[in-house]
């Protein structure tokens, strides 16, 4: 059972006392079912990418085995074509209530399995997941589209969307270097993935026309530094840019311009972008201008707030709210398979394609 003791590593001044750590492990962990799943909270809906965001916050908390009881929920319910469906009904595999299949759900899994295989060292884990990740990274390349993005995703009969989100293939940015890293540690390479990577890299970074305009949503902004598409002067020019935007002084992040609605998510995924930028002290002014979100009875995290109406909407807490912060809190703090995943620094890089050999 997690305790201040085993959350030491994840205090942050102004964000997470030891105790205050524990409440919201603990809280993440009363969420999960005893099959694995997730969901955002008991009685609402999982998705996979939110699932894999709790279980790397259990990872970086030190609750391997839960984390692990996660992936093996995706290893048990993956369909035949290497996807997951966009929603179980509160994570049970045989309620979906959305049968579409989205490419930067199911390439995170990659992301995930990186990341706990860092934070354990365990070999089998690796050697068990790894049919899981090639399958789900085959799923989501066959809707790469020629310019490099990543189609949408695939309706429930089948039918590719092949308009490309900014902050998705962002994602899948991050996913695919991931994959690769385990494809490496397993001696198989996969060149086609490399040459993938190249190409939807080349994307984000030149060909902004590739993607639907989503430039109102704060995810579009962030996601192609977060995701390791764009770094160095390039992703800081991106961050001062859209800063006066989207950062709301004191309450967080925007989800979307010009509405009075920060959310806690958002908030802590630009937190780690800035941590990924070298950019600390900005990084924690973030986390610590959210902790109105934090509801102390549960250890969790409001997902947002409408300050016109000094309102917390919607009134649900979610466990991806409270993942996502607590990765950004270990992040800050050193830990070092969240580290690791998040700078890029240690992940094998796509090839740059014919067309552009120069691209970095």
């Amino acid at each position: 059972m997690t305790s201040p003791e085993r959350t030491e590593h994840l205090v942050l001044p102004g964000v997470l006392t030891a105790e205050q750590a524990t409440a919201t492990v603990r809280g993440i962990l009363a969420v999960q079912r005893e099959d694995g799943a997730i969901p955002w909270f008991r009685g609402h809906h999982l998705d996979p990418w939110d699932h894999i965001e709790a279980a790397m916050a259990l990872d970086a908390a030190g609750e391997h085995a839960a984390a692990e009881r996660a992936y093996a929920w995706l290893a048990r319910h993956q369909n035949t074509d290497g996807s997951w469906y966009a929603a179980y009904a509160d994570g049970d595999p045989h309620d979906v209530t959305d049968h579409g299949r989205e490419t930067n759900f199911c390439a995170y899994v990659a992301v995930g399995v990186w990341h706990h295989y860092l934070a354990t060292g365990d070999d089998a884990f690796i050697d068990r997941m790894w049919p899981v990740v090639f399958a789900a990274v085959e799923f989501v390349l066959a809707l790469q589209q020629p310019g490099g993005q990543i189609g949408w995703k695939r309706e429930a009969d089948g039918t590719p969307v092949t308009d490309a989100l900014l902050t998705g293939s962002s994602s899948i940015h991050q996913a695919l270097r991931c994959a690769l890293a385990i494809a490496e540690q397993r001696e198989e390479p996969q060149p086609d993935w490399e040459l993938a990577t190249g190409a939807l890299a080349h994307a984000i970074r030149r060909h902004p026309e590739r993607f639907l305009d989503k430039d109102r949503y704060s995810m579009d902004w962030y996601y192609p530094v977060l995701g390791g598409a764009l770094t160095g002067p390039e992703a800081k020019a991106r961050i001062e840019e859209g800063w006066d935007r989207f950062v709301v002084p004191d309450l967080g992040v925007r989800c979307v311009v010009p509405n009075p609605w920060v959310t806690g998510g958002e908030s802590a995924e630009l937190a780690l972008a800035l941590w990924v930028l070298g950019e600390s002290d900005r990084a924690l002014e973030i986390l610590q201008s959210i902790q109105h979100l934090r509801d102390p009875e549960s250890g969790l995290y409001w997902t947002g707030y409408v300050f016109e109406d000094r309102a917390r909407w919607p009134e649900e807490l979610t466990t991806w709210t409270a993942g996502s912060l607590l990765l950004a809190v270990a992040a800050l703090g050193g830990d070092e398979a969240t580290c690791a995943v998040f700078s890029g620094e240690r992940l094998p890089g796509g090839l740059a394609p014919e067309c552009c050999p120069s691209t970095p």
